[in-house]
């Protein structure tokens, strides 16, 4: 059942992959889906169950600060969102 596992998951995140980048992208939503978004979904799910409204978001917007700090294949990193939520002074320490 395990060798079941590992290829349905190939399948889902790289089956269809043609270039290594593809692959790199696979392997980050792959790694992105088990460390953060199934986790998460619980939580919601406990919420749910527990009868209170529960809200889930993706923020993907790639901020414009990032511009030669990290790879044009990332989007947006954990926690990118802080600074569009916060505004900019929550980042540069003055809060």
């Amino acid at each position: 059942i395990r060798s079941e596992v590992v290829d349905r998951v190939y399948k889902e995140y790289m089956g269809d992959a043609e270039s290594p980048a593809q692959v790199r992208d696979g392997l980050l939503d792959a790694m992105g889906d088990v460390y953060f978004v199934i986790s998460a979904v619980e939580v919601a799910r406990h919420h749910r169950d527990a009868g209170n409204p529960v809200y889930f978001y993706e923020f993907q917007h790639r901020p414009s600060s990032v511009e030669g700090v990290v790879p044009e294949f990332v989007k947006a990193d954990h926690g990118a969102e802080i600074a569009f939520v916060f505004g900019k002074p929550f980042l540069a320490g003055d809060v």
